[in-house]
């Protein structure tokens, strides 16, 4: 086992720049990463308001968005094409520029190093360049807003010939080529990350951390990053050739036929279904590139709030590896209704649905940790209860997706939309939010609001449930998705005031979060002093002081006896012990 060195832990005095904003700590980076995610967030939460005060008063004008937007909103009413642009941006900035920069580059660049005993990633200038990548990669897609045609209006996954066609709608002109050059950014930066990510944890564990010691969010650290370093690639490939149908004249994804603005295109030989599979190739896999990291932050707030260890360990490692290689060849449950040949859609079924037995497993380990546990519903608590509960709801939801007979009836309904959010947005942002309250004493010194974090965790599932379930029964009645308006469909009559409903929680969840942006800034600097291991947890993080120093640890790196879930053992004085404690340390009652 490759070990880190213990070696040199002096460091020269920095400037402001160097230690604060051009800093190569992987801590201050990890915090960068996660105040980028908050902005990008409030903008993507921001747009998700606007199309939900669409959705449920499609007919009312509003005048002071007329002032805002001027030519999306004309008169106080929105265009199809400012909507469609809406959707479009908020999915882009939820799943790359929020949930991925806060699971990825936030957790992962702070606690993969404290969590294995390093003093700092394997290449730190390639991590302080992995964040100055994405910032340009942030500010093309907001700058996308306001150019001619305004931002890409192609939806998320930039479906030809939507996405390869200029003129095809106002938002396939130059937002969509900066669409196209945000998610290179976006990729070339994961792509550092990812590799260091790797590095680290194979190269530069301490003394004693061998592979079935690591903490579970490394694992899912690990899993991740190598499925996103095998699938990332191929949207590359697919976003340089769209780039060549857009503006070199080619034909990859074009075909023969296409008629626009009163005349037929010269594009020939080209298939949009490629696209489509070489997009979902990384669409599919991205999903548990950031679940899983999700779970392993669950699996790790859960040992310390009931006082035992987590069950299952070694069967929740193999189930995740499980996971990731099954998540890297189902792809095709995304194009049931592309025409595909009935054998490889039964393959794809297959492939889909096997994924559910090690979910379940995993789902069944959390369910069992609770089990006999003496449990503390600390706020950190109460949102790792709520994932675990997103989880299996997504879970089971995603059952009907995977079937190729019933997909086909849900496919390109609410459905789709109440469920892509249980599991991408839902199990994604209450992890996010558990780990945030619980290792923000580590980050900052100080404890949070422990009375606001649970009102903001109490609305926020409410709302999150009353959103978001509510879809699925909107496309179970057969309502569209990314349609402008739905006044002129008479079978959905029955159920199109449900709209107003789903956007009341939307802005009730929406608002919530102004609780724990206020209750997250304020505890930065007003919060209660906070102890080196406030929540007595056993893990190699909290034997670091809090907030850790550069290079993490003294002149010695911390050597490891033991896993990181040594909690309740019989005849031990205290009710955790350390991954550090020798076993002649520990001590125990006759």
């Amino acid at each position: 086992m490759a070990v880190a060195s213990s070696a040199g832990v002096h460091h020269e005095p920095k400037s402001f720049m160097r230690r604060y904003i051009f800093s190569q700590d992987h801590k201050i980076i990890g915090i960068q990463y996660f105040l980028t995610s908050a902005v990008m967030g409030v903008v993507a939460g921001l747009l998700a308001m606007l199309i939900r005060l669409h959705l449920a008063w499609p007919e009312a004008k509003w005048p002071f968005l007329a002032k805002l937007f001027p030519l999306g909103m004309e008169d106080g009413l929105m265009k199809p094409e400012f909507y469609l642009s809406l959707v479009t941006m908020h999915g882009t900035l939820m799943v790359f520029f929020v949930i991925s920069l806060a699971l990825i580059g936030g957790f992962g660049n702070y606690l993969i190093p404290l969590q294995v005993g390093a003093r700092d990633m394997a290449f730190p200038f390639l991590n302080m360049l992995s964040y100055w990548t994405i910032v340009p990669g942030c500010l093309i897609m907001l700058a996308s807003f306001f150019v001619e045609g305004g931002a890409a209006a192609s939806g998320w996954t930039a479906y030809p010939p939507l996405s390869a066609v200029e003129h095809a709608i106002p938002g396939s002109g130059m937002g969509q080529t900066l669409w196209l050059l945000g998610m290179a950014l976006f990729i070339a930066s994961f792509t550092m990350g990812g590799l260091n990510y790797v590095a680290t944890i194979l190269n530069l564990r301490t003394h004693g951390l061998s592979m079935m010691r690591l903490p579970s969010f490394i694992w899912t650290m690990l899993i991740a990053s190598i499925v996103g370093l095998l699938a990332f690639p191929p949207l590359t490939a697919a976003a340089v050739l769209l780039l060549f149908d857009r503006h070199g004249g080619t034909s990859f994804f074009l075909p023969s036929g296409l008629f626009f603005g009163k005349q037929v295109l010269e594009h020939a030989g080209g298939t949009p279904l490629l696209w489509q599979h070489l997009f979902w190739f990384l669409g599919h896999p991205e999903v548990y590139v950031l679940v899983l990291p999700a779970l392993g932050i669950t699996l790790e707030i859960l040992p310390t709030f009931t006082r035992k260890p987590i069950f299952g360990y070694r069967m929740t490692v193999y189930s995740l590896c499980a996971i990731a290689i099954l998540g890297m060849i189902v792809w095709g449950h995304h194009m049931y209704v592309s025409g595909m040949s009935p054998y490889v859609g039964e393959f794809f079924a297959i492939g889909t649905l096997s994924i559910t037995l090690p979910s379940a497993i995993i789902g069944f380990n959390m369910l069992a940790s609770l089990w006999g546990g003496s449990l503390r519903f600390s706020t950190p608590m109460l949102f790792a209860l709520g994932t675990i509960s997103l989880f299996g709801t997504g879970g089971l939801g995603g059952i009907f997706l995977g079937n190729a007979t019933s997909d086909i009836q849900l496919h390109d309904t609410y459905y789709v939309v109440g469920h892509f959010h249980f599991m991408i947005g839902g199990v994604t942002l209450f992890a996010i939010f558990g780990g945030l309250y619980y290792w923000f004493p580590k980050m900052f010194g100080r404890m949070m609001n422990e009375g606001l974090g649970r009102v903001h965790f109490w609305l926020s599932l409410v709302s999150f449930y009353g959103l978001f379930l509510t879809m699925h029964f909107l496309g179970f009645g057969g309502m569209p998705r990314r349609y402008f308006e739905f006044s002129k469909f008479n079978f959905l009559a029955p159920i199109r005031d449900l709209n107003v409903l789903v956007s009341v929680f939307a802005f009730v969840m929406g608002a919530t979060q102004i609780i724990f942006l206020c209750n997250f800034f304020w505890s930065i600097f007003r919060g209660a002093k906070a102890e080196r291991n406030p929540w007595k947890a056993a893990a190699l993080e909290w034997t670091a002081p809090s907030p850790p120093p550069h290079g993490n640890w003294g002149d010695q790196l911390p050597q490891v006896h033991r896993w990181p879930y040594d909690y309740s053992l019989p005849g031990a004085h205290e009710d955790y012990v350390g991954q550090t404690v020798t076993p002649g340390e520990a001590k125990f009652s006759a």
